[in-house]
């Protein structure tokens, strides 16, 4: 049984170039339509309704997420196809969404379209998909923003004010929040430093990533560590002194 997708993005070689390579690399997708801007991306969506849908975010006119959002049902999974956007691919990693950089790698690719297959037959709403589209209307109200934290059982959908801080261990990054709970999520701490950037958080350590929101106090002796407001010390690394001291006098 193939999954039905669709392809919208603004160059005509880039459609060709993803078709091929879905043809030759990924046989469970069928691409039923294909469309070259917004408008008609927005058609085929409505008339196809596709289980997956490989969208570029960068086109003329509305981009890829003024197309989403002038959406209203999100029953199908998306795979983001485009050059590097910083703040796009900051939203797009903020809302654990998967995303392929052009030009398209192919073990890359067959990883995205094997787990969007795998949710295609969960048959449910992509939650994901409309906690990137909230996020993208609540632009200017960050504390309302939830980030996305996929654990080996359920991804949780987590304040951004909730969280105290993160604590890596290898590839593992531990989130402590406000209520005492505590959430693992397999990646390393760099990349939510990346997306949480903005936010208020500061790398203040290795392993070690803190909402300043929460810092109580800055103890400067027996190495620097800092105090959060929950009691617990956060070490501070003598190359992260002065990034520290400015963050937190921001």
């Amino acid at each position: 049984m193939q999954v039905k997708a669709v392809i919208i993005d603004d160059e005509q070689n880039n459609i060709d170039n993803l078709f091929l390579l879905l043809q030759k690399h990924c046989p469970a997708i069928a691409v039923a339509a294909t469309a070259k801007n917004a408008a008609d991306g927005e058609n085929i969506i409505l008339q196809q309704q596709p289980a997956i849908v490989f969208l570029d975010i960068q086109m003329p006119g509305k981009n890829g997420f003024e197309l989403l959002q002038s959406l209203h049902d999100y029953s199908f999974e998306i795979i983001f196809v485009t050059a590097y956007d910083q703040y796009g691919i900051q939203a797009i990693k903020f809302a654990a969404i998967d995303y392929l950089l052009k030009p398209v790698n192919i073990d890359e690719l067959k990883t995205a379209v094997n787990k969007a297959v795998e949710r295609t037959l969960q048959k449910q709403q992509n939650l994901q998909l409309q906690n990137l589209m909230q996020l993208l209307r609540q632009q200017q109200n960050r504390n309302e923003h939830r980030i996305a934290l996929t654990t080996l059982k359920e991804t949780r959908f987590v304040r951004v004010d909730e969280i105290l801080h993160c604590e890596s261990s290898n590839n593992y990054t531990m989130f402590f929040l406000s209520g005492g709970e505590k959430i693992i999520v397999s990646k390393p701490i760099y990349e939510f430093e990346e997306v949480l950037n903005g936010y208020g958080f500061i790398r203040c350590h290795q392993s070690h990533l803190v909402n300043k929101y929460f810092v109580k106090s800055w103890v400067k002796e027996d190495g620097g560590y800092l105090v959060m407001k929950d009691g617990t010390q956060i070490p501070v690394s003598r190359n992260k002194k002065d990034i520290v001291k400015q963050q937190l006098d921001t």
